[in-house]
């Protein structure tokens, strides 16, 4: 299984809050991607660097692969398509799914290894 993939243009963190934390008024505000989870142990939020400047738990220089979608709930194996070779490379990720797609954030210093391993794979890099 092939499919598309992007490489977003901005530097992004990663930041953990008490699971009651307010959630911060510059996340909400930040244009871009950005991803908000609350579960009963955390509140995690992947935002721009610079918009998790002062949040008081953050891991920076992330970068995110952006699977074209959009993909029917029913479809199998997309996210396995890139994971396994990123595994196979090395290359930790954090990911993120939405309605549509599904992103994987890499550190940014693992971004070239990432994408040369997903295009062994079969994936393709839009833009190339």
């Amino acid at each position: 299984m092939t499919q598309s993939f992007s490489v977003l243009p901005q530097n992004f963190a990663i930041a953990r809050l008490e699971p009651g934390a307010e959630l911060p008024s510059a996340v909400l505000a930040s244009p871009g991607f950005m991803s908000i989870t609350r579960t009963e142990d955390e509140l995690s939020i992947v935002c721009a660097v610079d918009v998790a400047a002062g949040l008081p738990r953050v891991d920076s220089s992330w970068r995110a692969i952006k699977v074209q979608g959009p993909f029917a709930f029913d479809q199998t194996g997309i996210l396995a398509s890139f994971l396994d070779p990123l595994a196979v490379a090395g290359v930790g990720i954090f990911a993120v799914s939405t309605f549509d797609t599904d992103y994987i954030l890499v550190k940014s210093e693992n971004l070239a290894n990432a994408v040369a391993a997903l295009k062994r794979a079969g994936h393709h890099l839009i833009g190339e």
